[in-house]
């Protein structure tokens, strides 16, 4: 299984902060964002490699980044060649030229690089191989303003996907979906023929809930929260409240 980071965002919420530097990599603590999510990662089984994909105009900073780490998995870095928000891909379109690339034909499990998570990634490879379909991962929002601002999903009491909505102003449940994916190696057909059939490019989401449409997927329930850095307030808040641990 490849672990396939998309980190080829400009983060332009972030302002001078992320300006000439990939927010994946500022400091929480003594850690990077990255790396904190990396050190789960490479602990499982599974994974043989991890793959961040990211721009030109922060691919030479990454690769200093992971000349100086220590992983027991390999770390392999994709430049999609775009050096400006105006110019970027889109999170579809970057995991496409990736899978290209490197030729990928192995399960991926696919995630978005600017959260801290408080549950290993584990439980869900493990949640994937029972099912034995592509997965995504699911928490209940009680509010409907972040319901409108996301995914939403419904299942049945097996938790497979009945059906996703992106960002719906009346939201179906209360089941939200974060930018966390494993793709099966059955199913990478469908991910190379999906923008050509319609999917949305911009966002990692735009993928899942295309696949839902045209695969068996199934939702599993997170065991434990996640802090999204997704603005200036929400980093500093990051540094203040995790920083030490």
């Amino acid at each position: 299984m490849k672990n396939i980071v998309i980190a080829a965002g400009y983060a332009t919420r972030l302002g001078e902060l992320t300006k000439n530097f990939p927010k994946p990599l500022l400091k929480i603590g003594e850690n990077t964002i990255l790396g904190r999510m990396l050190d789960d990662i490479d602990t499982i089984p599974e994974i043989d490699e991890h793959i961040i994909i990211t721009n030109h105009k922060f691919a030479p900073i990454f690769e200093k980044w992971a000349s100086e780490t220590a992983y027991g998995k390999p770390i392999t870095i994709v430049d999609d060649g775009t050096e400006t928000n105006e110019t970027r891909l889109g999170a579809v379109c970057d995991l496409l030229f990736a899978m290209e690339k490197l030729r990928i034909d192995d399960d991926m499990l696919v995630v978005a690089a600017d959260n801290l998570l408080f549950f290993s990634f584990r439980e869900f490879v493990d949640f994937a191989r029972e099912k034995a379909t592509s997965c995504i991962m699911c928490h209940e929002q009680p509010s409907i303003e972040k319901l409108q601002r996301t995914g939403v999903v419904e299942l049945d009491a097996q938790d497979r996907v009945l059906g996703m909505e992106e960002k719906p102003q009346q939201p179906k449940t209360h089941w939200a979906v974060p930018p966390f994916y494993i793709y099966r190696k059955k199913d990478l057909g469908l991910i190379r023929h999906a923008v050509e059939n319609g999917c949305g490019k911009d966002a990692p989401g735009n993928l899942a809930h295309y696949m839902v449409d045209h695969t068996t997927m199934h939702a599993w329930h997170m065991s434990a929260g996640r802090f999204d850095i997704g603005s200036l307030d929400t980093y500093y808040e990051a540094i203040e409240k995790y920083g030490k641990n």
